[in-house]
């Protein structure tokens, strides 16, 4: 079942019902690719009809931000559960792990790539790093075909939105693999560059609050949150 919030339909399920859906697609033949839409999205995806297009085309669509959780339940529509992007892609790469499936990563800066995919080969080890490659290139088409030439089986796209999303819609299919994720600053969390939040934080939904503490400069995108919110009451009394 899919929720419309503002404009952004998004899959309906818990994190356990969105891993194995994340399985059934990369069992399946053919590419696909995944979605994790926070606040930030959702006001570019007003703004621009083709990004909110991809967004809706996507074969999974999850709920990364409390601030989308919120809006959906001033909608009178709530979504069942916040499946943050990186809880998707640990749970991807678990199953990856027990197949012995191939992984590539594309994003971030020169470096970054390389060393989260050394720490992730460390924590999962029945999983083929077949190749990475940084965030810094201009031609989506040759950055496809090296993909493609590691033949992956899991592809994690770390450009930032909307490039990840408009990349996997336009060059996914030619790379080979069987499941694309958009998840924008991960690899910068699994290399260390980035610390996440404790898990406490997480389990409160204030994930934003801590990456605001050590990022203050982040302010002017937090306060997108609250704009959501206010469109989100608007559209439920019609305005």
């Amino acid at each position: 079942m899919k929720i419309d919030v503002l404009g952004v339909r998004f899959d309906n399920l818990s994190r356990r019902e969105a891993a194995l859906r994340g399985a059934e697609l990369l069992a399946e033949e053919g590419f696909h690719y995944a979605v994790t839409p926070n606040p930030e999205f959702l006001l570019a995806a007003e703004k621009d009809p083709d990004f909110r297009s991809v967004l809706n085309e996507a074969d999974l669509v999850l709920p990364d931000g409390v601030g989308v959780l919120y809006a959906s339940r001033i909608l009178g529509t709530p979504l069942r559960e916040r499946v943050p992007g990186i809880d998707f892609a640990a749970d991807m790469l678990a199953l990856l792990n027990e197949r012995g499936g191939r992984l590539y990563l594309l994003g971030a800066k020169p470096g970054v790539a390389e060393e989260a995919g050394r720490r992730l080969t460390e924590r999962y080890p029945h999983i083929s790093l077949c190749g990475t490659g940084d965030g810094y290139f201009t031609d989506g088409g040759a950055a496809a075909a090296q993909v493609a030439a590691a033949r992956p089986d899991l592809l994690f796209v770390c450009l930032g939105a909307p490039k990840q999303e408009l990349w996997m819609a336009r060059w996914g299919e030619s790379t080979g693999a069987r499941l694309a994720i958009g998840l924008g600053g991960a690899l910068d969390v699994f290399s260390g560059q980035v610390e996440r939040a404790p898990e406490r934080w997480q389990k409160l939904g204030l994930e934003w609050a801590y990456r605001l503490v050590k990022e203050p400069k982040r302010i002017g995108r937090m306060a997108r949150l609250p704009l959501v919110l206010a469109k989100a009451a608007l559209a439920r009394v019609g305005l």
